[in-house]
């Protein structure tokens, strides 16, 4: 079980899988106001940056899964690196249908909402993890501006322009769910460079080393193309943030 191998590469040296830094992630869990002993359920987990880092600066204790082999284990290195690995635990497995056995104060998913067939599905899935009180966090993208053509929004890596939302459709759209919209932090323009730029070196340096790899082909492909493409497209038209919801 594991994610397609091109993610493994491009994004091998990223703490962080989606267009949040450092800075967001703190930002996100002072906003919380989240204390020590809080359970956090985080699916698709990624390198556990979130986990790792809120259960050194809160206290928390929670649990990460994430089908990605590479990331997981690079999350366990995480927690040990930052000395909270009797707080937090991370599974490699399949998100998709996982339920806590223990209910949690936050449960999350940030920018892998395929593993309930999108947002609507994410959320009921999250819905079963969480205690009476807890909060649901949805990290997804949102259209800055709406593209003109259907080219454009497949440009941005979206399926079509009705894939994704402008920000108040995003915001209204949980509302009518039956959520309160209780915080939210948005990514900016340096977020997305820091997300999708870092990648650039990673696949360079992964060439220079694997050149006879049989995904060599397709790296270089993507390193030739994507600067342009995400200086063009995805920085320009893409939005993405983490939603705090708390159901009515």
């Amino acid at each position: 079980m594991d994610i397609p191998r091109i993610f493994n590469i491009t994004e091998s040296a990223h703490r962080i899988h989606n267009p949040f830094t450092l800075e967001k992630l703190a930002t996100l869990g002072a906003a919380l106001r989240l204390e020590s002993g809080d359970r956090v359920l985080d699916l698709g987990s990624g390198s556990g940056e979130m986990l790792c880092t809120w259960a050194r600066d809160y206290g928390v204790i929670g649990t990460g899964i994430d089908m990605s082999q590479l990331f997981t284990e690079q999350a366990k290195l995480r927690a040990e690196e930052l000395g909270v690995a009797d707080r937090v635990e991370f599974i490699h497995g399949d998100a998709a249908g996982y339920v806590s056995d223990e209910k949690a104060g936050v449960a999350a998913c940030l920018g892998a909402t395929w593993i309930g067939g999108g947002v609507v599905g994410t959320i009921k899935l999250l819905a079963q993890s969480l205690r009476p009180g807890g909060i649901i966090l949805i990290g997804e993208p949102y259209w800055r501006q709406l593209p003109p053509t259907e080219n454009i929004a497949k440009e941005c890596l979206a399926d079509s322009i009705s894939e994704f939302l402008m920000l108040p459709e995003l915001l209204a759209s949980f509302s009518q769910l039956g959520y309160d919209v209780v915080e939210m932090v948005l990514a900016d323009q340096d977020g997305w460079d820091r997300y999708e730029a870092a990648k650039w070196l990673t696949m360079r340096r992964w060439l220079e080393a694997n050149p006879g790899d049989e995904l060599a082909k397709d790296v270089r492909a993507k390193l030739t193309s994507e600067p342009e493409r995400h200086a063009t497209y995805t920085r320009e038209y893409l939005g993405w943030g983490v939603f705090a919801l708390m159901p009515r």
